[in-house]
């Protein structure tokens, strides 16, 4: 029997390959708002971040998400994103 290939990505801030379920993925949708992706099938471009709140401030600070995703970022987003990472 066949084992089922785990899909990985690629965290933006620790560079880490991970299987997806263990990444929050955040998306800039062709409307230019910034979206939680939990489904990880939302339309537009996205980053990859480890569901982990340190990697969360490590983004903040260097602004990583705004360089990927090719648009500034408010605070509400990163709260958002923490709220997520708690659950």
């Amino acid at each position: 029997m066949k084992t089922k290939k785990i899909p990985l990505r690629t965290c933006v801030v620790t560079k880490e390959s991970l299987p997806k379920k263990d990444l929050l993925r955040i998306v800039r949708t062709p409307y230019g708002d910034i979206e939680v992706d939990e489904t990880g099938k939302l339309n537009g471009r996205g980053a990859y971040i480890k569901k982990d709140l340190n990697v969360l401030e490590q983004a903040k600070k260097s602004k990583i998400l705004e360089k990927r995703l090719e648009i500034a970022i408010e605070d509400s987003v990163y709260e958002k994103i923490k709220e997520c990472i708690e659950k």
